[in-house]
């Protein structure tokens, strides 16, 4: 397949299994470092990407000028879990610390500012969770504010539901940074987040044609026992519980625990009298690595599963969605275009 002519270069650390790295290469972007510390992760994303090698090491232990290129875009979906709604209210009943006070994921957003003082980039897209703002009563965010400012970039923001573009109803809060030096304040200013299209696809369109396998179908205990464990939350004034979605619905967040039960997105079933989980498949659909990625990635019209169930469940509640970053990336790419136009580079 004919490559796209390199628009600008990117990194991507806190990589997963691709979600940047098809989003930014759909508008000629070329990756030129990758980090991902999970190798089952890494593994989806060499098989999807065709990347030989990526760095799998802790990314605070990597030797920022040395080992990383200068690249015109960061891009980093740093671990959100100290800061998401479920990860802070699952650390407090453990009586575990979150957000920066998390020692293994809460000071990895340092990292990100280590690699700006080694490398400059013009522009750093950042992705989280959309907790980020309220965490820690709006301190965790002041902090993160701050250091962006200290690095000299113009930081804007948005929580963007990437319903517009999946049918998932899934909202990440979206920072893009400008470098101050490296752009005018009219090209800083003329950066616009994407608009999503009025009306998104529904579920019926990642589906798969085929009838699944059965081992996809709820038994009839555990249909039981979720349709028992939604009633009692009801009645206690919850929100816990499956969520029944059919094929002119989108359905709610897929998380990372997608795998544990796959209670929070259920298929309604015709004919059958339980309802059934996604399939791996349908999953990487939901997220927007559709057909039209995978073939862009040379793999074809099959989900390339290099990982297990349980594995890929938990990749795709982790991952960004690819064409939200596709959308935002072709915004970013204006204002990179307007200072190439004024440097005069080629």
């Amino acid at each position: 397949m004919r490559r796209r002519k390199t628009q600008f270069t990117f990194i991507d650390i806190f990589a997963g299994i691709g979600g940047f790295y098809a989003g930014m290469t759909a508008n000629g972007g070329e990756c030129v470092f990758t980090n991902e510390w999970d190798k089952w992760a890494a593994n989806t994303y060499m098989a999807w990407t065709g990347s030989t090698h990526i760095s799998t090491e802790d990314i605070r232990t990597v030797n920022y000028v040395k080992e990383i290129p200068d690249h015109d875009v960061l891009c980093g979906g740093f671990p959100c879990q100290p800061f998401s709604i479920a990860g802070v209210s699952k650390k407090n009943s453990l009586g575990r610390a979150h957000g920066f006070d998390d020692e293994k994921q809460g000071n990895l957003f340092f990292a990100i500012c280590g690699i700006v003082k080694a490398k400059r980039p013009p522009v750093l897209i950042l992705e989280n969770v959309k907790n980020l703002k309220s965490h820690d009563k709006g301190n965790t965010f002041k902090v993160i504010a701050e250091a962006i400012d200290n690095l000299g970039y113009e930081m804007v923001l948005r929580v963007i539901d990437a319903q517009g573009w999946i049918p998932q109803h899934r909202e990440r809060i979206f920072l893009v940074c400008f470098d101050k030096d490296a752009f005018s304040e009219s090209e800083i200013d003329s950066f616009k987040f994407p608009i999503a299209p009025a009306v998104g696809p529904r579920l019926n369109s990642i589906l798969d044609v085929n009838p699944p396998d059965k081992k996809y179908m709820l038994t009839d205990g555990l249909w039981r026992y979720l349709q028992e464990y939604a009633k009692k939350h009801r009645a206690a004034g919850n929100g816990f519980g499956f969520g029944l979605v059919g094929p002119e619905d989108i359905s709610r967040t897929m998380s990372a625990r997608y795998y544990k039960d796959g209670s929070e997105i259920l298929i309604k079933q015709p004919g059958w009298r339980n309802p059934r989980r996604l399939t791996p498949g349908e999953a990487a659909r939901l997220m927007g690595f559709n057909e039209r990625y995978a073939s862009m990635m040379g793999h074809g019209n099959e989900f390339p599963q290099v990982v297990s169930d349980m594995q890929a469940y938990k990749q795709f509640g982790n991952s960004v969605s690819p064409m939200v970053v596709e959308a935002l990336g072709k915004e970013v790419l204006k204002v990179l275009k307007k200072r190439k136009a004024r440097l005069n580079l080629n």
